[in-house]
């Protein structure tokens, strides 16, 4: 697979449609590969008429570890976060952003539609902020602005995601991630159970590297509340989020949607912290709706 040095690193990446059309730009969660968009999601796209770039974050799947920093210790580093102590993380949330710009820098892409989920709707936001005239459009997918005072996870949900791997034995790590999917799948998406597991192999057959998890953790922790900085975002946004979602709480979407200004919010019932493939064509329906009106816009404006 295609690898490019972008912010200093090497990062992993894949590219599908006509790289002459807009660009839309997809940014994973914690502890997720590109592969976690599904590839009807990213052909779909490219259907549509977009040139679809997805690729591995900083210290996950193909893209360059961290190996050498040191690893966070999270309880120590939360209690730093909370007494108003600066945190000591191999990396910030901005440096993935950065990240982000540096490899549509790399493929001399001026700008770009940018898609985050969960972890990657932080890290979009913050190529929002930072970024601003990079972007075309936002769409935060089942993210948080980091208000402290927001629901906190359902307990299921995050014991699936925390829990310790019991061996790096490839069978080990596919029912720990069956274990997390069944977990934060919403009850109006089901997911067919050998279907399931035949995603979570090619996962875990693609890469597994535990510690970058918890170094990527760190790092949403360290970035804290983005209310007052997401109040300064000026790119069109579209929020996306599920009303069943057990991890990242609706709450959660529509404080997002709350704090950028000019936001739109969508909801959708049943839906929880995963990319279903029922739910494919109402994503890509969703998102292609308010990048084209985000395109028409600029060139009635142009």
């Amino acid at each position: 697979m295609p690898h490019v040095t972008a912010n200093g690193i090497e990062l992993c990446y894949e590219t599908h449609g006509n790289p002459e059309h807009e660009t839309i730009l997809l940014v994973m969660g914690l502890g997720a590969q590109l592969a976690h968009w599904p590839i009807e999601f990213v052909e779909a796209l490219a259907d549509e008429g977009y040139h679809v770039v997805r690729y591995d974050n900083r210290d996950i799947g193909l893209s360059q570890k961290m190996g050498d920093a040191k690893p966070p210790k999270l309880v120590w580093q939360l209690l730093r976060k909370r007494i108003g102590w600066p945190m000591d993380v191999p990396y910030t949330l901005r440096d993935m952003a950065d990240d982000g710009i540096a490899l549509l820098d790399a493929l001399e892409i001026n700008r770009a539609h940018v898609v985050g989920a969960s972890m990657g709707g932080m890290i979009a936001q913050l190529m929002a902020i930072h970024h601003s005239p990079r972007l075309l459009s936002l769409t935060s997918v089942m993210s948080t602005t980091g208000n402290p005072r927001l629901p906190q996870a359902e307990k299921r949900a995050i014991e699936a995601l925390t829990a310790p791997l019991p061996s790096l034995e490839e069978e080990a790590v596919i029912e720990h991630g069956i274990n997390i999917a069944r977990n934060i799948t919403g009850p109006g998406f089901p997911a067919d159970p050998e279907a399931r597991r035949k995603r979570v192999q090619m996962l875990v057959q693609r890469s597994v590297y535990p510690p970058g998890l918890p170094r990527q953790l760190a790092a949403i922790i360290d970035d804290g509340d983005r209310r007052s900085r997401l109040a300064q975002v000026t790119t069109p946004t579209l929020v996306l989020h599920g009303e069943d979602d057990p991890l990242v709480k609706l709450e959660a979407g529509k404080d997002t949607a709350k704090h950028i200004p000019g936001a739109k919010l969508v909801t959708i019932p049943g839906w929880g912290h995963d990319l279903p493939l029922d739910l494919v064509d109402r994503m890509v329906g969703e998102i292609t709706t308010h990048t084209r009106s985000v395109s028409e816009a600029e060139s009635v404006h142009a």
